[in-house]
């Protein structure tokens, strides 16, 4: 079972761009499908996007040309690049498997405020 640590949350103004990054021990070392989602203050968390162990990327409508998913199996990594953000974008946002119920990591937080 991974156990997955996610990092390169802050404070961004909206249209900014941070990198978010996630870790687990092996994860490059199987096939899987990462997904990095968010919870938004008071909401449910959401699916943002998601990426194939070969790399083949799923968007969300709302972020897609503004979001990168990628990941490094060498580094047991997945990335995703946040651009042109938006203050309703603010939230934990966490990495697990697509479909996860369970094993959560701490996430972390994305604030999009002026």
């Amino acid at each position: 079972q991974a156990h997955f640590v996610e990092s390169g949350g802050g404070l961004v103004q909206p249209g900014g761009a941070l990198r978010l990054s996630c870790t687990a021990a092996g994860l490059g070392s199987y096939i899987n499908v990462v997904a990095w989602y968010r919870q938004p203050p008071g909401k449910q968390r959401e699916v943002v996007a998601d990426v194939s162990f070969g790399g083949a990327p799923t968007y969300q409508d709302s972020v897609k040309g503004r979001f990168t998913i990628s990941r490094d199996n060498a580094k047991d990594t997945v990335y995703l690049q946040m651009n042109n953000v938006e203050p309703d974008e603010t939230g934990i946002y966490y990495c697990n498997y697509i479909l996860a119920d369970r094993d959560w990591g701490p996430g972390t937080q994305v604030t999009v405020s002026s």
